[in-house]
This record gives structure tokens, sequence and C-alpha cells, in this order.
């Protein structure tokens, strides 16, 4: 009975990620002329993004804090609503720092949702959010990058820019790799205008140790030593060569 709730349990995720893969109809380019979806953004300027995405975390967002706060380097958090309210403080301290604060929705769910229920985890967040820092976010990323018609149409209708990140600035360290793995994925392949993808809610809490706040000291004083500033993703969007459209288009479903 166990492996049979098991199996049922994994096709079902791999249906609903199939399902989810099927409805992007359309291609990053296409997003990308609407003028508020965004994977990086064109800039003569040595300028990147660090993306953290699903804290506060009581343990690591801290320590992660302090490394920037070390460079000087401000970020931008996709913060999970269900975390938000736990550790209303940490969020007070990331703005307080200059860091920027943006939506990844409420429960974190992967794969399809209808247009209410997404509708309905952004503005949950924001509302906490809005209670706590005294705005509302701008940005949003989908939860695990997955994006298609309907995700994307929601997000703007709800006032959202929508954030992922740059291909080959994944560190994928929500999966525990070694710290050179980390570093490398970043200092072998960055360039002006990437937006990078870090998780600051991973590590083990027995030990109280995370590989992202271990790699993340290296990766600082390789992006200054090299010429680099670290500003938040409002601030790369303002300062890219890219203009943002009044309007947007809406996408069949």
């Amino acid at each position: 009975m166990k492996n049979i709730v098991i199996v049922t349990v994994l096709i079902f995720s791999l249906f609903s990620y199939q399902t989810n893969t099927l409805a992007s109809t359309h291609s990053r380019e296409v997003y990308e002329k609407t003028g508020h979806v965004f994977w990086e953004v064109n800039t003569n300027q040595k300028i990147v993004a660090l993306t953290f995405d699903d804290g506060p975390h009581p343990i690591f967002t801290p320590q992660i804090l302090d490394i920037l706060a070390k460079y000087n380097a401000k970020a931008t958090f996709f913060v999970a609503g269900n975390k938000v309210i736990r550790f209303p403080d940490l969020l007070k301290r990331e703005v307080k720092e200059g860091h920027e604060i943006a939506n990844h929705t409420y429960h974190h769910i992967y794969g399809n949702m209808t247009s209410e229920k997404l509708s309905s985890e952004l503005e949950e967040t924001d509302k906490i959010i809005k209670k706590i820092t005294g705005f509302k976010p701008s940005l949003f990323r989908p939860v695990g990058g997955y994006y298609n018609d309907l995700i994307i149409n929601t997000a703007l209708k709800n006032g959202k820019v929508v954030v992922l990140w740059t291909w080959g600035q994944d560190t994928r360290d929500w999966a525990d790799p070694p710290v050179s793995q980390i570093c490398n994925t970043i200092t072998k392949g960055v360039k002006p205008g990437n937006i990078i993808l870090f998780h600051d809610w991973h590590g083990s809490e027995y030990t109280q140790t995370c590989q992202t706040v271990k790699a993340l000291d290296t990766i600082l004083d390789f992006l200054y030593k090299n010429g680099y500033k670290c500003v938040t993703v409002s601030e790369l969007l303002y300062r890219s060569t890219q203009i943002i459209p009044d309007t947007y288009e809406i996408f069949p479903i």
C-alpha cells in the first residue's frame, strides 16, 4: 500500500510538471518583448543582481546579511509569505540594510495553479509584507522558475514585474553541492547585467551550516576584485539600456 501511495504521488508530481511545461506556449523572447519579464538586462556597466529565494531563514539569512554588509552589497530577497509571518524581524532588517523585498508566493506551491489561486498567493504575501514594511513589492518570481501564459498573465494583472534569472547563473545551492561548485558557477560565467540565483532557505539546522553562506564570501570577493557592484533587481532594471513599455500584452490561454 505504501509503495502504491509513493508511485501515485510521483505520477501526480510528474503530471503537474509536464502540464505546466506544456502550457508554456511562448518563448522567452516573446515574454521579454513585453518589457515586464526578465532573465537579465542589457548594460555596459559592471553591475549584477544577487537574488535569494524561499526565506527568510532564522539561522542562515542573518549570516547572509552579515556577509552582504561586509562588501556593501545589495540583494533582492524573494520571500515566501509563510516564512515572513514567522520571522518578521528579519524582513525588517533586510529593508533597513537597503535590500529589496520581492514576492515569491505565500505557500511556495510548485506546478500549475489557477489564476485565482495564484492571485490569492500574491495578494496574501503582499499583504503581510506591507504590514511589516509599509510597502507592497512590485517584483515576483514564480516558484521553481516555472512559467506559462497563465502565470505570466496573472502576475502582470496583479501589477508585478516577473523576474527569473540568467541562464548559467543558477547555483542550484538548494541541492547542497560543494562550495567550490557554487563558486565556479558564478565566477566562470558572470557578465554585466546578470541576475544570479541563490536560496537562503536550505542547509542543515542541526549543524547550522549552509553551502550558500560558505560560498558567498568568496563570490563577493571575486566580484568586487573584478570591478562588479551588486545592486537590487530594481536598480539593475533602472540602470539597464532596455526600455520598459507602459503597456503589456496579455497572452491567450
